[in-house]
């Protein structure tokens, strides 16, 4: 060990074999240029996925984001080539013998459809939070909301339990912005 000054080490010196990733043309001619993941790498080093995230921020290497890692992703084969391709019904292996869950089967019920009707009248086919009607932005669905959450049976129909909204609003209720928690219990 190149132990000087007391048992310092010399600058440039480290007690640990120097990794690949360390250097930063390696680091970016592997990320960069050959387009391979933070995991991948860290993967056939022996490192932490974060680890390589540490050093591609130490080196001042812009990381890619979400929709161009998305696109970079191999997904699969498609079609044809999809060996679950066309595989309905019990040819494929989730298949629950045609069983239709709980939330199908309620949205699906006079109740349920009696209690839509009765919250677009009383609403006005307004949306409660921004006022848009289905006439002012057809193209907007509209949605009927549950304040309450749908796991609560007794309040799944209840029209004091449901308001309508447009898509967008619908969106930002459930979105981390709605930090008021409006619309929310």
């Amino acid at each position: 060990m190149n132990r000087t000054n007391g048992g310092q080490f010399e600058k440039g010196t480290h007690w640990r074999k120097p990794r690949q990733w360390w250097d930063r043309e390696w680091l970016e001619q592997q990320y960069i240029t050959q387009m391979r993941s933070a995991a991948d790498i860290a993967k056939e080093g022996g490192a932490t996925e974060n680890n390589i995230f540490y050093w591609l921020k130490k080196h001042g290497i812009t990381t890619r984001s979400m929709s161009e890692i998305r696109a970079a992703k191999h997904w699969g084969l498609s079609g044809v080539d999809n060996p679950m391709w066309n595989r309905r019904g019990d040819l494929n292996p989730n298949w629950k013998g045609g069983i239709t869950p709980e939330r199908q089967d309620f949205y699906m019920s006079r109740e349920w459809k009696t209690a839509c009707s009765e919250v677009w009248k009383r609403d006005d086919a307004k949306c409660q939070r921004c006022g848009l009607t289905h006439d002012d932005s057809p193209d907007m669905p509209m949605h009927i909301h549950h304040i309450k959450s749908f796991a609560v049976v007794g309040l799944r129909a209840n029209t004091a339990n449901l308001i309508l909204v447009c898509e967008a609003c619908h969106r930002f209720i459930h979105s981390k912005e709605n930090i008021e928690r409006e619309y929310l219990p």
